[in-house]
This record gives structure tokens, C-alpha cells and sequence, in this order.
């Protein structure tokens, strides 16, 4: 693995093909015979640090399609919080199911899963049938696994009833020093950003993309009032800036002062508070309280001039959806893609259907999406929103972060990068864009 790493770290990109793989890597796991280990806990008191490990395992087998990747940085996503939780299902299930599907697919069924859902690195060798990726090659990686034998992913290839969430619902992810992927996975990696910064944006930048921009999400345009929960968050932080790169209003939602300033340094000028504000949606654990729905709705037109959201950029789930509901306007769109405080929502469904609403489930995005949003970022349109960077060894404590809700935008990983700040290549282009850089990284 030192080869390897040394000539990335010189820039002889073009030399890694002809450097032996090791047969095996270190890479951040939880393990089968640990599920049961947060057994009667609530989910806040499960601590990621106690289940996530670092393990030497072996290097699988290269396949036809696919690419493995020196990972010299990943990130942390809820779904890697939920995999070191065991919530709300183990992951083993997924992988024991993916490996009933092909000898190929077999590979990922272990007692052992590698996580994670992002990366930016290099390319070490492709299988059989790669011809638009080579060994050298500086990549980023989207997280959608996805087989397309069937008719049905053809035109959306997340309508494919074969496809799954890499490093989630499939084994060897991106928290690790090798990884393997697709190679419908990869795509260039922007040049002007270092190794932390380009693996931040995958699955969040384009997550967001499809719910908020896309025409298979809420496809929003100009002049749209668009309400944004978790706007300082690794997904939230996202799709405040393409509120505000396409003409649209974001209304800010965030817990603290802090928070708020974050996104008012992103341009956003509409901002709640709601720690402060003191929303209480649910007066107990089976009661929400519609007075609260329409106080914040108040509260929405007082900071827009009347309007309320063309849009709601739903992830909270439970805690929130009522109200998301009630405060769209009529003909409005709910678009909702997570369920972090909980998967059984409840609403009003009067103010749904008597206004016209519509809820529309939002998950991931295909190739030509998550390609449009990497290219933004290669433009320097959209920024990552990076706030802090771990060493592997340390993945725990990142997740924690993630689980607690103690970050603001990402939480990054170094895998093979020995530190931060590495892995430019276009000085002149990260020279233009540096204030916005260090902007959206808090600095």
C-alpha cells in the first residue's frame, strides 16, 4: 500500500497500474455477531464508537464493470450512522440478500461489513468491459449500485429493482484505504479541491440535486419560496445552495445560532431559528399541535413577505412532517428523501388534499444526476460544505458527531491521505474560487 501511496502523493498518477494490490486494506467495519450488542437502548444512548472497527480485510476480486479505488478521503452520511446502529434493520440482511442474486454478487455476503458511501481518490484497475475509466485516473464516486438487467431502470436507474446504496446495502464502501465500486460509479474529480473537500460532496450534492432540482424530484425554478430543513447540514447545506444558485428563496431552518450563521454566510437571508423560536410540533409522543403548525407558517410569511414555500426540502421525518405539510402552499410539493427523527409520519391529510398538495418520495439519483451535480462542483458553482476531517482510525468519533447532530455540513475522513489539504492539482482555478471555499468550510 506504501507504493501505491507514494506515487500518488508525488502526482505519478500514470505509474499505479503497474503496482501490485495488496490482498489486503484496512477499512472501517461492523460485524454480524455484534447486531444485538444496543439491545434495549434508545437509539441516542447507541454509540457508533463501540460498533465501528477498523479491520485488516481481504481485497475481493475485481469484477466485470467494476473499478477498485485507492480511497484517499471519505465522509460520513446518516446511512453509516444507521449501519453502526443496527437501525432500523441490520445490514447484513441487505448483503445476504444482494449475495442470493449472482456468484458476482456472492462476494459482498460476509460476516463483516466495510462501510461507507463516499470517496475521492484514484483508480488502481478496472475488470473486463471498462474502457471510459484507467488505472491513474482522479475520481470521485456516486453511490448508486445498480444492476440494469431490468427494463424498468432504463429510464430512471433508480427505478431499477435492483439497485442499492454502495457501502449500505452493498459491502466494500468508501470508509476504507481500497474500495470497490461500479464503474457507472466514478466520475472526475474537480481538480481544484483537495482530497477531503471532493469525497463530501457525493452522496448529499447529488441526493439533493434530484429531490429539490430534478425533474424526477420537486423540479424547482425561479422565484420558488423553497423551505429547506437542516439547512446547515450535510444535506441541507446542499440544497441551500441550490436555492440560491437557480433564483429560488431558501427559507433557512436550523437549532441554534451558530447554525444561523452558517447559512447566512451562504447568501441565505431568510433563516429560523427553531431552537430559539421554540416550536413545539408534538405536544406529546401522540399529539402534534396545529397551533405550532401555524405559528411557524406565520413565521415563514413574516421572513418571505407573505409567501409561503413553493417547496418543502423534507429529510426530519416524524418530528417534522406534519407541519411540512400544513405550511406548503396550495399546489405546493413536499419532497422528502430520510427520516431522521423517525419513519412513521402523520399529517393532517385536509391539508393535503383539499389544497392540492403533493408528497413526493425522493431517493438518491441516478447517474446523469449525480454527474450534473458533481459538474456544478467542478465549476465552482456549488461548494462542499465541509466541517471537520478525522483520520480513519477515528471514523468513530465522526459518526458520533453525525448521530448527536454536533456538525455543521459533512464530516470527512482521511483514509490513505496522510493529512489535509492535499490532492490539488489546479492551483489557478482553487486560487479563483478560495474565499467561497473557505466560506462554505466555516473558516
Amino acid at each position: 500500500m506504501q507504493e501505491i501511496l507514494d506515487a500518488i502523493l508525488a502526482g505519478q498518477y500514470d505509474a499505479v497500474g503497474a503496482l501490485a494490490i495488496p490482498e489486503h486494506y484496512r477499512g472501517v467495519t461492523v460485524h454480524a455477531d455484534e447486531v444485538g450488542m444496543f439491545e434495549g437502548l434508545s437509539s441516542r444512548e447507541k454509540d457508533p464508537r463501540k460498533s465501528l472497527h477498523i479491520d485488516d480485510v481481504a481485497t475481493p476480486e475485481l469484477g466485470p464493470g467494476e473499478a477498485i479505488v485507492a480511497v484517499m478521503a471519505s465522509a460520513i452520511n446518516y446511512n453509516t450512522v444507521w449501519t453502526s446502529i443496527f437501525e432500523p434493520l441490520p445490514t447484513f440482511g441487505f448483503l445476504k440478500r444482494y449475495g442470493r442474486l449472482s456468484p458476482l454478487a456472492k462476494r459482498h455476503d460476509l460476516p463483516y461489513h466495510v462501510v461507507g458511501s463516499d470517496l475521492a481518490g484514484v483508480v488502481l484497475r478496472t475488470g473486463p468491459g471498462v474502457h471510459a475509466w484507467k488505472p491513474g485516473d482522479r475520481v470521485v464516486a456516486h453511490c448508486l449500485s445498480v444492476e440494469l438487467e431490468s427494463p424498468d431502470g432504463h429510464n430512471d436507474t433508480m427505478m431499477d429493482p435492483e439497485q442499492r446504496i454502495w457501502g449500505f446495502e452493498t459491502n466494500f464502501g468508501g470508509l476504507a484505504e481500497l474500495a470497490l465500486v461500479k464503474s457507472n460509479q466514478l466520475m472526475p474529480m474537480p481538480a481544484h479541491l483537495t482530497w477531503e473537500e471532493a469525497a463530501s460532496p457525493g452522496l448529499v450534492n447529488s441526493t439533493a440535486y434530484r429531490q429539490l432540482v430534478s425533474r424526477n424530484g420537486a423540479g424547482m425554478k425561479q422565484g420558488d419560496t423553497v423551505l429547506i430543513w437542516g439547512a446547515s447540514g450535510g444535506l441541507g447545506s446542499y440544497a441551500t445552495q441550490f436555492a440560491l444558485n437557480g433564483g429560488a428563496t431558501p427559507v433557512c431552518v436550523v437549532s441554534s445560532p451558530e447554525k444561523a450563521e452558517i447559512v447566512r454566510e451562504m447568501g441565505a437571508e431568510c433563516v429560523i431559528d427553531r431552537t430559539a423560536e421554540d416550536y413545539k410540533f408534538w405536544r406529546d409522543e401522540q399529539t402534534q399541535d396545529p397551533r405550532e403548525w401555524k405559528r411557524f407558517g406565520a413565521k415563514i410569511r413574516e421572513l418571505t413577505g407573505g409567501d409561503d414555500p413553493d417547496i418543502v426540502f423534507e429529510h426530519p421525518g416524524r418530528e417534522t412532517f406534519g407541519a411540512s405539510v400544513y405550511v406548503a402552499r396550495r399546489g405546493g410539493t413536499i419532497a422528502t428523501c430520510a427520516s431522521t427523527s423517525g419513519f412513521m409520519h402523520e399529517f393532517d391529510n385536509r391539508y393535503l388534499w383539499m389544497n392540492l398538495k403533493r408528497i413526493i418520495g425522493s431517493h438518491f439519483a441516478n447517474y446523469r444526476e449525480a454527474w450534473e451535480a458533481n459538474r456544478l462542483v467542478d465549476k465552482g458553482l456549488i461548494h462542499p460544505t465541509l466541517s471537520k476531517v478525522y483520520p480513519l482510525d477515528e471514523t468513530g468519533q465522526a459518526a458520533i458527531d453525525v448521530h448527536t447532530n454536533a456538525h455543521q455540513g459533512k464530516v470527512g475522513v482521511l483514509a490513505l491521505a496522510p493529512r489535509e489539504g492535499l490532492g490539488v492539482v489546479n492551483h489557478e482555478r482553487r486560487e479563483k474560487h478560495l474565499a467561497e471555499i473557505h466560506r462554505f468550510r466555516g473558516v
